[in-house]
Order: C-alpha cells, then sequence, then structure tokens
C-alpha cells in the first residue's frame, strides 16, 4: 500500500490501470480487499481500466462494477452472478464498458485474447483499417469478435451434462498450464472415474486425450493467426518442449509446427497487401499518452 502510495502522488499520470491476475489464485483471496480504496480514487479521476483474467475481480470487489458490463469465465459464472448481482457478466472473449460519465473499462477473461481486447479498442478510436494494419503488423490474420469463439463453445456445451461443460471449460482456460485430471474432477465435484465414464459417454474419449486436442487446436490457431514463435505457442499451450510439441502436432495434424507456420506466412502477405491498398484513408493521429 505504501508503493501505491508513492504511486499516486508521483508527477506520472495514470490516465490506465490494468489488473492482471490468475482466476483461481485471486478468487475468495483475502488480496481482493488490498486495492479498493486506491482504485476507487483512480476512478473518481476517470482512469482508464483494464482488467485481464481474474483482475476483473479487483473491480468488483471495489464497487466499480455495478451495472457495468464485464467478461466472466464458465465455470465461475454461477459464484461471480451471487456475489456481484449487479454487474453484467458476459461469458466472452472479451468486452467493452464505454458508458458515458464512467471510468472506461475493458476486460478479457482469457490472457489470450487480450490483443483481440486492444484491436477492438483501436478499432473504436482510430477506425478498422488502422486495428487491422496493427494486427496484420502482429501476424494476426483477423479481428476475433467479443463472442467469436463462445458462439461454437455454447453450442458444443449447451447439450451436455453440466458437470461436463464445466469440466471443459476448466480445460479451455487452463491450456497454459493443463491441469492434471485428478484435479479437474475434484473441481467439478466428481471422482476420476465418474469424469472419466462422463468424457467417455458424451464424447467418446479420455479427459487428457480430449484436453490433448483442445492444446493442439489452439496452438493451430495461434500458429496460423499470431506473430508469437513456435516454441512460444508451444509454452502458450502446455507443451514443455518444442520437440514434444512438435511431435504432437505432427500426429495431429500430418505437418510440423513449422510448416503450418510457412503456409500461414505465405497467405498473410497477401492479406498485408489487400490491406495496404484499402487503408488509404488517413486516420486520426494518435494521441501522445502515459501508460501505466
Amino acid at each position: 500500500m505504501e508503493r501505491l502510495g508513492e504511486a499516486e502522488s508521483s508527477p506520472l499520470s495514470w490516465d490506465q490501470i490494468w489488473l492482471v491476475a490468475p482466476w483461481r489464485l485471486l478468487a475468495g483471496s483475502e488480496a481482493l480487499d488490498r486495492l479498493g480504496p486506491w482504485l476507487q480514487r483512480m476512478a473518481a479521476k476517470q482512469a482508464l481500466f483494464g482488467a485481464v483474467e481474474g483482475g476483473v475481480l479487483w473491480l468488483a470487489q471495489a464497487g466499480l462494477l455495478k451495472a457495468r458490463r464485464a467478461t466472466s469465465i464458465d465455470w465461475l459464472a454461477q459464484p461471480l452472478l451471487q456475489q456481484h448481482p449487479d454487474t453484467i457478466w458476459h461469458p466472452g472473449l472479451w468486452e467493452m464498458d464505454l458508458s458515458p460519465g464512467e471510468p472506461p473499462l475493458l476486460s478479457c477473461g482469457r490472457p489470450l485474447a487480450l490483443p483481440d481486447l486492444l484491436l477492438a479498442y483501436l478499432a473504436r478510436e482510430h477506425g478498422e483499417p488502422l486495428a487491422q494494419q496493427v494486427a496484420l503488423r502482429l501476424g494476426l490474420s483477423s479481428l476475433r469478435a467479443r463472442d467469436e469463439r463462445l458462439i461454437g463453445e455454447a453450442a458444443a456445451t449447451s447439450r451436455l451434462p453440466p458437470k461436463l461443460a464445466e469440466a471443459l471449460a476448466l480445460m479451455q482456460a487452463n491450456l497454459a498450464e493443463p491441469l492434471p485430471t485428478d484435479d479437474i474432477a475434484r473441481l467439478v465435484g466428481l471422482s476420476r472415474r465418474q469424469l472419466e465414464r462422463l468424457f467417455k459417454q458424451h464424447l467418446d474419449s479420455l479427459p487428457s486425450r480430449h484436453y490433448l486436442e483442445l492444446r493442439l487446436q489452439r496452438s493451430r490457431e495461434l500458429l496460423r493467426s499470431s506473430g508469437q514463435s513456435v516454441l512460444q505457442v508451444a509454452l502458450a499451450c502446455g507443451f514443455s518442449s518444442g520437440a514434444h510439441f512438435s511431435n504432437a502436432y505432427k500426429a495431429a495434424f500430418g505437418r510440423t509446427p513449422r510448416e503450418e507456420r510457412s503456409n500461414a506466412i505465405r497467405g498473410l502477405t497477401h492479406q498485408e497487401a489487400d490491406a495496404r491498398s484499402a487503408s488509404d484513408t488517413p486516420s486520426k493521429p494518435l494521441p501522445q499518452r502515459t501508460v501505466s
């Protein structure tokens, strides 16, 4: 708290405040009570608040989300509704609440959705052509809408038993650091054998095998649409080494991650040329801002 006091009296401008924390570590933690007064003072100054994953819980605890929209995550949806019923929780990729007279609020429920959130905000403030150019510079082939991935996920899980849907949500939320099957079973209130029976009955797979498929599908998305290196993609999807990732990827898709990336780069080259020709209209200049 002393450091927060020093920061507040600093000559630097606190026009943006980003809160980042894992859902699992922050939910129910005593740390939620430590930032409330300071966040309220920053809100009075109309600072922009950005929240990545569980960082939004600090804002909710500080009373700054009443009648505001914020991103939640499937397996915490019910507890969040019970603890903060005045908040409009959105289980999507990202959310922007720019209500007049309130501090701007940007949030995303998963770290990998942060580029989508920032590019969406850039598009709103300075136009979609500029955001598309920045996305291509970052190696992203398109801007994902706030509901883009969740539409497919909701359709796929709506017909599943609640415990199985909750287990799948946990897997999706923890691709970078995969949870052991025993931990998933415990978190959804089942034994390991009960969880395995659910997966076999409804998905014709084992939890560990399905988890691997989710991680590989996500790695494929990143190889095709992000600028991360192959090793960065491997780590972001829970693989401990490049060799392990390469072997698993080739077994699943019939090509190595580097071959997948080469194909994607060839496609991006054509898209960037098209974007340049479509962006002749000048956009308004970016303001000079101090980002904290």
